[in-house]
């Protein structure tokens, strides 16, 4: 795909909406695509009202599990911990719990997992973490803390059998030297016992097929589930964008330009965008899918809709 070439003309015009045809729904799926659905811990109370108002509407998707971000320098620590714990109780779907390296010792991270196992938590989606100041800024060990991911991922293996998630990226982690290092890093957490690897969020299919074939020749054994954003908010997405080492295309500029008033239109290119890019993937072989929410789910609910992840109607 060239850069000047978006997803809504990648596919021949057709007289379906948004250039949709019979090839992207075959008539009966293989099996049901796996979702799973992340959440930041709300901060007001209006926020938490928002948040348990979008956890009701995914609930009904069955996804695998919910996962809890963790704020940077572990800024969020209770709440974090609060809301995957009421996650669990309130909706039977498994959460994931955040946790990083960042400003804390071994003792320290290892009394905060210790804390999930006994409320239940078994599974921990295992980070270095942002330094506290943010994104762009420098990371430095904590003393007697955990150094990097893989260190953390073997720590929480030695303190119970928790299922372990940890991130990849598609374009490089912006402190990686190259793309070797950075595979290199992701084969140190696998090896570490971490059996999932979900992806920062990206926009060219390409860019995630790429990677996925690169980890497989080093050895990264487990499942690489993409990470998909959906954007509404352009000029929100740069920003997000510039710190984590994703690129934001200039075909997905042009699709945005002259809307910055016109909330709709963009929610409805956003679920287009995301849900071919979906699609793509999923004609080359992917069958999970991570949905960065931002905590709203009318986007996220969209795009499972048109891959067919739908609430389970009950018998008439």
């Amino acid at each position: 795909m060239s850069p000047d070439t978006g997803p809504l003309h990648a596919e021949p015009m057709s007289t379906a909406p948004f250039g949709l045809n019979d090839a992207h729904f075959p008539a009966r799926a293989p099996q049901r695509l796996e979702v799973s659905f992340e959440f930041s811990p709300p901060k007001t109370e209006a926020a938490e009202r928002t948040l348990w108002e979008t956890v009701t509407r995914l609930t009904p998707l069955r996804p695998t599990f919910f996962s809890v971000t963790y704020g940077a320098g572990g800024s969020t620590r209770q709440r974090t911990h609060e809301t995957v714990v009421r996650l669990k109780k309130e909706t039977g779907i498994d959460p994931a719990a955040h946790l990083t390296c960042v400003a804390a010792t071994r003792g320290e991270i290892d009394d905060v997992a210790r804390a999930y196992w006994d409320a239940g938590i078994r599974h921990i989606v295992a980070l270095r973490g942002d330094p506290p100041g943010g994104i762009g800024g420098k990371y430095t060990p904590h003393p007697g803390g955990y150094a990097n991911a893989a260190e953390l991922i073997a720590g929480l293996k030695k303190i119970g059998p928790f299922q372990i998630s940890a991130a990849g990226y598609p374009e490089k982690h912006p402190d990686s030297a190259n793309n070797e290092a950075d595979l290199d890093n992701l084969k140190r957490k696998v090896d570490a016992g971490a059996e999932r690897c979900i992806t920062q969020f990206f926009f060219e299919a390409e860019d995630f097929l790429r990677f996925r074939d690169r980890a497989a020749t080093v050895g990264v054994n487990v499942p690489i589930v993409p990470g998909i954003m959906p954007v509404s908010n352009f000029q929100g997405i740069q920003k997000m964008a510039g710190g984590c080492g994703s690129k934001v295309p200039s075909w997905l500029a042009h699709l945005f330009d002259g809307l910055d008033e016109d909330a709709e239109t963009r929610r409805m290119i956003a679920a287009t965008v995301a849900g071919d890019l979906c699609r793509r993937l999923q004609s080359e072989g992917v069958e999970q899918f991570h949905f960065y929410t931002l905590n709203r789910a009318d986007l996220t609910f969209a795009i499972c809709h048109l891959l067919g992840v739908r609430p389970q109607r009950s018998p008439s």
